[in-house]
């Protein structure tokens, strides 16, 4: 779905994350970032996804890894997603979809015969350069930390 390929320079992005504070992509700035977009807060694979992260935070920063997931839900979904499941790691709040935009992850999608345009759930590893080291778009949700490490 995405136009962006492994090699190519992360997009430039600046969105508030779930407790007003506003993250650009320059905060990272010499660190490793994993930046996973996924359809909705409080869902089964949502959930799923963002437990298997955290549950190896720190794993991901004994490598250098920071991580933000990002969806199209409000500062307060995405604050009682957070709180309740006790993520380390800051959710981007996109409504007005900017930064879904930008990685291209929005478009048609299918789901149980229907047809809608959502996000597609797709993860992005941005190297110390702001570079893209890897495109996950197979994101296998219980097992995603171990998809990202294990290269």
């Amino acid at each position: 779905m995405t136009h962006l390929k492994v090699g190519d320079k992360a997009p430039f992005f600046s969105a508030k994350d779930q407790d007003g504070n506003t993250i650009t992509l320059s905060d990272y700035k010499g660190k490793k970032l994993v930046v996973f977009f996924y359809p909705k807060a409080n869902t089964p694979g949502c959930t799923a996804e963002a437990c298997n992260l955290n549950e190896n935070y720190n794993r991901f920063k004994t490598q250098g890894y920071e991580i933000l997931g990002v969806s199209a839900d409000s500062a307060k979904s995405q604050s009682n997603f957070k709180n309740k499941y006790g993520f380390q790691y800051p959710l981007l709040v996109d409504e007005d979809r900017s930064v879904i935009e930008v990685f291209g992850v929005w478009g048609p999608k299918k789901f149980m015969g229907r047809e809608y345009d959502g996000i597609h759930r797709t993860t992005f590893v941005i190297n110390e350069n702001g570079v893209l080291e890897d495109i996950i778009t197979n994101v296998k949700t219980k097992e995603h930390a171990a998809q990202i490490l294990n290269k």
